[in-house]
């Protein structure tokens, strides 16, 4: 919209008088974010009656909180015209955002996403099938802090479309199937309606069909195994025996076989542990907020057995950037853990800590 100054640049939101400025001020911030100049928000009395607003949207409205958003000028000497050609669609999402924060309704549109309490990069990066380091890069982010409200861009997926029916069976979780399917174990549940991990023997799952371009085949040779075959490929024996179909572990030499192919990305959102003296994959599960059935998974392992100074994959679930005046036990108070944990998780052999360190919480 046009602003009623000529030759002004930048937004304005005009409220009533029945109204505060917090859902103006909010729009504007909004505007700001996304690059547009910002001038004011402000009431407009009507010139015969000064107990009474001067737009009929707002004087005539009843009981509600309407705004009038001057998005920039079409006169503007300024760039308001070129941002209101290039950029109109990112302002309105911005408003609609703006608006959900203010009535504390979440807000998602396209592949954008609405940063909320209690998310972190690596809570999105799972729950949208993608990585924390791909999620950095597309919003130039130099950290891993985000803040509720904040606006990320989230990477252009396909949408799956096609489906197959899958049995579970003993020992399945929804971590282990979800990645046989390289897929998120919430983009599982969302497909089969779950609102709990609990899975049951027999149960039927609707799993997406398995596009063979995203793999590649291998030639066993003497000595390979499967175990020995997905170490190699950073993959598990589970995911190769679904993919070719073989119901036991048996290999033959000059046997073609399919191997999932998985992007150097899709391995960042795990950091490596050390096994110290004292170590149990339950200890270690515990400590860590995970379970012992993901961890062997994660790390192609067949029995609960782990030696002193084996490197383990364990999934990073919130990480912390250090800032001026923090210390392991303030950090530790504020997420709940002890410094201990906090040590531990880290591989940290003092309290010592630098600003711009990274912790796993």
């Amino acid at each position: 919209m046009q602003g009623h100054s000529a030759g002004g640049d930048g937004a304005e939101v005009i409220y009533a008088l029945r109204n505060t400025d917090k859902l103006s001020n909010l729009i504007l911030n909004e505007l700001e974010k996304e690059g547009q100049n910002v001038r004011k928000a402000y009431q407009r009395r009507l010139p015969s009656d000064p107990a009474k607003d001067y737009y009929f949207i707002h004087r005539d409205t009843g009981n509600t909180e309407p705004v009038i958003i001057e998005y920039g000028f079409l006169d503007s000497k300024g760039d308001d015209v070129n941002q209101l050609k290039n950029n109109y669609i990112k302002f309105a999402d911005a408003v609609v955002t703006a608006v959900s924060n203010y009535i504390d309704l979440p807000y998602e549109l396209g592949n954008v996403y609405i940063v909320k309490k209690g998310d972190s990069l690596y809570s999105i990066a799972q729950k949208y099938n993608t990585t924390v380091d791909e999620l950095k890069k597309l919003n130039g982010l130099t950290s891993n802090i985000i803040n509720v409200g904040q606006i990320l861009k989230l990477p252009e997926k396909e949408n799956i479309v096609d489906y197959d029916l899958y049995i579970v069976k003993k020992g399945d979780t929804l971590y282990k199937i979800a990645n046989n399917y390289n897929i998120s174990v919430n983009e599982l549940k969302k497909i089969n309606n779950l609102t709990s991990d609990t899975l049951s023997i027999g149960q039927q799952l609707l799993v997406p069909i398995i596009d063979e371009s995203d793999y590649t085949i291998y030639i066993v040779k003497k000595g390979d195994s499967l175990y020995s075959i997905a170490q190699k490929y950073n993959t598990t024996v589970d995911s190769i025996k679904k993919l070719n179909n073989l119901a036991s572990n048996l290999l033959s030499i000059n046997q073609q076989l399919k191997i999932p192919t998985k992007k150097e990305e899709e391995v960042q959102n795990f950091y490596n542990y050390t096994v110290v003296p004292g170590d149990t994959l339950y200890n270690i599960a515990k400590n860590n907020n995970t379970t012992v059935e993901t961890i062997k998974s994660i790390n192609n392992l067949s029995s609960n057995v782990i030696d002193v100074g084996m490197q383990l994959k364990l999934p990073i679930n919130f990480v912390y950037t250090v800032k001026k005046g923090d210390s392991l036990y303030s950090i530790a108070q504020k997420y709940n853990t002890t410094v201990d944990e906090l040590k531990r998780k880290n591989n940290l052999s003092s309290n010592l800590l630098s600003i711009g360190q990274i912790l796993i919480i």
